[in-house]
């Protein structure tokens, strides 16, 4: 995937014009899934109980959000917790039940409380992890999804994508998402399809599959292409019939005249 998502980054963090990252550094910054991409599923970290919880768990066999987030900054990331809430509330799927919501610090530096006092108020128990970790565990994950981060140690604050991703209940991503960018529409299908279509109904499998969009290469799949494809030719005949049954009703209004 291209760096889109970095632009977005800097336009919205301004502090990166004085901070102390060189221009090369800034350049490293960026959010690059390359396909097939998996979080290994074993990574163990603390949940906010001081509990040690592998990924495995924390996604709990369940389609997946998986928001990376710096705990103690509030330009990007304190808003798109923000914005992911609202956009989880109106997808109409069910914490817990049809998906599962995991929060992953990415500065080692940040511990329980300031996991806690990031996410409070913000979201609810079911189905959720709030989770901190070691540098190398950390970094591991964040290397398997391409999420590349640069820390800025003049100013204590970390570079980073403002992306979401969401993982197949085997750990394998999805899809991703702008984090300040998210609708609740985009959300819902993104989830649907981590799940392979399971919840949500027909309605909402038919809807993925006119939204089959392969986020990592940009492209339509070989099966939406084969279904755009015959859409599109339902379409013509069906406005060339609309035309015929309109030429012919113009006729005989001129013949009755």
């Amino acid at each position: 995937m291209k760096r889109a998502i970095l632009l977005l980054m800097l336009a919205l963090w301004p502090s990166l014009a004085r901070a102390g990252l060189t221009e090369q550094q800034i350049r490293r910054v960026g959010f690059d899934p390359l396909a097939g991409a998996h979080v290994p599923l074993s990574l163990t970290f603390t949940d906010l109980d001081g509990r040690q919880v592998s990924v495995r768990e924390a996604i709990n066999g369940r389609p997946t959000l998986l928001i990376p987030a710096d705990f103690t900054c509030q330009q990007i990331c304190g808003p798109a917790l923000t914005i992911a809430s609202s956009a989880l509330r109106q997808t109409g799927l069910t914490p817990g039940r049809d998906y599962s919501l995991v929060i992953v610090g990415i500065d080692p530096r940040d511990g329980i409380d300031d996991a806690r006092r990031f996410t409070q108020g913000q979201i609810g128990d079911a189905g959720t992890a709030v989770l901190t970790g070691s540098r190398e565990t950390i970094a591991a994950l964040l290397d398997a999804i391409g999420y590349h981060t640069e820390v800025d140690g003049d100013d204590d604050a970390i570079a980073h994508p403002a992306a979401f991703v969401t993982l197949a209940p085997d750990g394998r991503l999805v899809r991703a998402l702008s984090s300040l960018a998210l609708q609740p529409g985009d959300l819902r299908l993104a989830l649907l399809e981590a799940g392979n279509g399971r919840n949500g109904g027909l309605a909402g499998r038919i809807a993925l599959l006119c939204y089959g969009f392969d986020a990592v290469h940009g492209i339509y799949t070989s099966r939406i292409t084969t279904v755009l494809q015959i859409f599109g030719a339902g379409t013509v005949v069906v406005m060339a019939g609309l035309i015929g049954l309109m030429l012919m009703r113009s006729r005989r209004r001129g013949a009755s005249a």
